[in-house]
């Protein structure tokens, strides 16, 4: 009897340490908790998609106010037209083809700035994210560009088609050059190739 209870006592013992041992590991999507060992982590989400602006959400459509030749991120968070493909963008023409911007609207986006006179030559009603990238006619991706002080929207023209002439090229992606001139234009013209102007197809919307 004692050595039938000393045996018990012996599997019972084994037992504990093989479950103490034992790691359950569970594959969880981006951004959620995984507990592994004891010590819980998160996934972090791809940077592309945490950068990404949220298009066409206005937070504020009054009192807008463009600062050291950016935007209003409120204002102007950027619109695309999210069924326009790679291939339909990098077809000369295409963005005339969109293009649709009457003077009531561009009316609309002075207002939203503030801007109630202004000089000929002196503002553009610009798309942030220009046709030519994929960008839509919609007000939360137009705002009143300045000419100057440079850079202004005749240095950002330059952008749009340095930009284009990656995304056809193959050099980068449709949502790379999207969030890239949504976020921060002046960051890719200060970083590009100061000759870049190739590209006709420009997107000045007066």
């Amino acid at each position: 009897m004692r050595k039938y209870v000393s045996w018990l006592v012996l599997l019972f013992a084994v037992s504990l340490v093989f479950s103490g041992c034992s790691t359950n590991i569970t594959v969880e999507p981006p951004g959620a908790t995984a507990t592994t060992g004891g010590e819980t982590t998160t996934t972090p989400t791809t940077a592309p998609s945490a950068n990404e602006p949220n298009w066409g959400v206005q937070t504020k459509t009054t009192g807008c106010k463009a600062k050291e030749g950016l935007q209003d991120f409120a204002c102007t968070p950027g619109a695309i037209i999210k069924s326009a493909t790679k291939k339909q963008i990098c077809t000369p023409g295409y963005a005339g083809s969109v293009r649709n911007v009457p003077q009531s609207l561009k009316n609309k986006v002075y207002a939203a700035y503030g801007v109630k006179t202004r000089k000929p030559g002196q503002y553009e009603v610009d798309h942030l994210v220009s046709l030519q990238l994929g960008g839509s006619n919609d007000i939360s991706n137009l705002w009143p560009e300045i000419d100057a002080p440079k850079p202004g929207f005749h240095e950002k023209d330059r952008v749009e088609n340095y930009l284009h002439d990656q995304l056809c090229k193959g050099n980068m992606t449709l949502k790379e050059v999207q969030v890239a001139i949504a976020t921060n234009w002046l960051a890719v013209y200060e970083k590009m190739p100061k000759k870049s102007s190739s590209g006709s197809d420009s997107d000045d919307s007066e």
